[in-house]
């Protein structure tokens, strides 16, 4: 694996914002399938993305690529924390609580097992899980003395956490969506505690 090759690409994306694949190919001294390989290979790692075309000459446009919002980052986590705090502030208890039940429905999505009334657990667990991991949580199950625990070994909104936690129960409402049945968190995620998980069981 040439891994001084990706760097230097990198670099150049740092230093140039943006480039083609002939443009770095002319810079590297490389064919061209060389540095598609590479580019490959940075993509599928989310390193450098597509972020537009370009004409270089006769044909269809070249893809214009640049570093990834994974590695630039980006302001998602404090514009989310402020529009919660907005809108916390100007409801009771009982409107956010209702408003989070809502978010919870429209992110357990539609499953139409699920629409059509009874459902084995079994399928109802599986469902969940699904759903739970297109979602990115990591989501595994394991039985219990109440039922099954539900355990999240990813919080997709642990950059927000601390500042939002009506998030958690948020998860709550949304592990009740699609189990049909109450749950309740009993474990959440402390890194700096040692907890890497978040552990959901029915009431």
């Amino acid at each position: 694996m040439r891994l001084t090759t990706r760097l230097r690409i990198l670099d150049y994306l740092r230093r140039h914002h943006t480039a083609t694949a002939s443009e770095l190919t002319r810079f590297l001294a490389m064919t061209g399938a060389n540095v598609r390989y590479h580019l490959a290979v940075l993509e599928a790692n989310q390193l450098v993305e597509v972020v537009g075309r370009r004409h270089e000459g006769p044909g269809r446009p070249a893809q214009v690529y640049g570093l990834s919002r994974h590695v630039l980052g980006d302001g998602l986590d404090e514009l989310t924390a402020a529009m919660f705090d907005e809108w916390m502030q100007k409801q009771t208890a009982a409107e956010q609580e209702a408003a989070l039940v809502r978010i919870a429905a429209r992110l357990a999505g539609k499953i139409p097992a699920m629409e059509q009334g009874l459902v084995p657990l079994p399928r109802r667990l599986a469902d969940t899980l699904a759903r739970l991991n297109e979602l990115h949580y990591q989501a595994r199950w394991e039985a219990g003395a109440t039922g099954p625990k539900i355990i999240l070994e990813h919080c997709p909104y642990a950059a927000v956490l601390n500042r939002v936690p009506a998030l958690c129960r948020m998860d709550a409402f949304l592990l009740e969506t699609l189990l049909q049945m109450p749950m309740r968190q009993v474990v959440r995620m402390e890194p700096e505690e040692g907890d890497w998980q978040c552990v959901f069981q029915p009431v």
